[in-house]
């Protein structure tokens, strides 16, 4: 074992409280703004994933017999210590992620610590013994969690994950994206500061189909949670299948934003347009459909073309800026061949479709809208994964209704309305597993998670501690 120490690139994997060797293969890890390589990490094996799955198994029953308050007080240790390390994951993610640096202090630092701190104020008043009739329901912890964890909010859907895994009283195993992985290595000092048992908490370096599929196959898993893409959530599926293992999705998304008449146009364009365009357009749950009247499309097109144009592209460590590059050059070759699909169709560009003037390096892309863009067309169905926004013009309530459910996904949206009552009654008709209405804010301690090809589970709030318990019924 080697000591490691305030540094982003990881020179092994965190496994039983301390740094392996590695002298393997190393992936590099590149910035997007400029296509230069900042480090690398391990691209750990099989072998390496079974050392840290035995190291979580063993620490496991003493974590989980401990009592919730004292879980919990470890828990808001971390998040002490990954709070003071804000700064730091700011920089980090704003490097290897490309998301600007004022976005990348609200969500990436903040998020993440708010997940450790409601994580432990909700295990110390959680029932985790429920007297019903005559039995007595205890809530155990499922064991030992596999988390396989994206890119894209790198440091939040860990959180979001290993916070209320660990307040379960369960351990966990983490393979984090390859792809932005840096930010990783703060979060595993503040564990380690915070004092949580060694073999809790392990990280393996690696690639999927390496690293991560020997996760999700492994005995010694007993639940896998995954965020990405549906793709690699069906590949996942068959193998915890196979093995009768527990396991939770939060996959893909294509959500629609429906203004119905009377609603506050202007902003409800306005809000779902930016919507469209956070993080540039690498959200899951981003509102990448519009959904107006057919008589307002011109009104609409105007609005969102002014968006588009105040979302300006550049250096992600420039505070004015929005839009930060793509992830990855392969990424931004996706979405730049979904425009030209979105052209071909027959759908309108109205804005952006093209790499920004003078941004020569990196992988940039402007902020995109389209218009007259029909429910059978790519840019309508599949998930795009950039900042490209698709207006859609409707006839009816009823037919806005047909068209927001009308892709294989569940996971947002939003609905805008004269009033709440109206805006309820059209969202409860519409198939997304969380709905803003009105443009209602982001609620941490509501569940997170989907329909359909969305996937299934659900995290945040109670809802979230109750994916990592097992109810067992004693009966007197």
């Amino acid at each position: 074992m080697s000591d490691q120490k305030n540094t982003s690139s990881p020179t092994g994997h965190w496994v039983n409280g301390c740094w392996t060797q590695w002298d393997g293969a190393q992936i590099a890890v590149e910035n997007p703004s400029n296509g230069q390589q900042i480090g690398s990490i391990p691209a750990g094996t099989a072998v390496d994933m079974d050392n840290a799955i035995a190291a979580a198994v063993k620490a496991r029953p003493a974590w989980s017999a401990l009592t919730p308050a004292d879980r919990a007080d470890v828990l808001d240790q971390v998040a002490d210590k990954l709070e003071a390390r804000a700064e730091q994951v700011a920089a980090l993610i704003a490097t290897d992620m490309g998301m600007p640096i004022k976005l990348a202090h609200m969500i990436q630092t903040n998020l993440p610590i708010g997940s450790f701190r409601i994580a432990a104020r909700l295990t110390r008043d959680f029932s985790f013994v429920r007297p019903i009739g005559n039995s007595r329901v205890i809530m155990e912890p499922v064991g030992v969690v596999g988390c396989i964890t994206p890119w894209n909010y790198p440091l939040h859907q860990i959180a979001a994950k290993a916070a209320f895994a660990l307040a379960a009283g369960c351990a966990v195993v983490l393979k984090p994206s390859e792809i932005a992985p840096m930010a990783v290595v703060s979060l595993i000092e503040a564990t380690a500061d915070a004092g949580l048992p060694a073999g809790l908490f392990n990280v393996v370096w690696g690639s999927g189909p390496d690293a991560g599929q020997r996760l999700a196959e492994s005995a010694g898993i007993d639940l896998l949670s995954f965020t990405g893409s549906t793709q690699t959530g069906r590949i996942l599926s068959r193998i915890a299948g196979e093995n009768l293992k527990r396991i939770s999705l939060e996959l893909g998304g294509k959500s629609a934003s429906l203004v119905l008449p009377g609603a506050n146009f202007e902003r409800a364009v306005k809000v779902s347009a930016g919507n469209c365009f956070i993080n540039t357009g690498q959200t899951c749950s981003a509102w990448t459909r519009l959904l107006v009247e057919r008589k307002d499309l011109d009104k609409a097109e105007d609005i969102a073309r002014e968006v588009a144009a105040k979302n300006q592209a550049g250096d992600p460590f420039n505070p004015a800026t929005r839009i930060g590059p793509l992830v990855s050059a392969n990424q931004k070759n996706k979405v730049m061949d979904y425009i030209a699909k979105g052209i071909a169709e027959g759908a309108t560009l109205i804005a952006g479709g093209k790499s920004p003037d003078g941004l020569t390096e990196g992988h940039f892309i402007e902020a995109t809208v389209f218009s007259n863009v029909t429910r059978d067309m790519c840019i309508a169905q599949e998930e795009i994964f950039g900042p490209v926004l698709s207006i859609m013009a409707y006839d009816s309530v009823d037919e806005a209704i047909d068209i927001a459910n009308d892709t294989p996904y569940g996971l947002a949206g939003a609905v805008w309305a004269k009033d709440q009552r109206d805006a309820e009654e059209v969202a409860r008709q519409i198939d997304s597993g969380q709905i803003d209405l009105n443009g209602g804010r982001f609620n941490p301690l509501a569940p997170f998670g989907g329909f359909k090809a969305s996937g299934h589970g659900r995290e945040n709030g109670s809802f979230g501690l109750d994916e990592f318990l097992e109810p067992k019924s004693l009966q007197y």
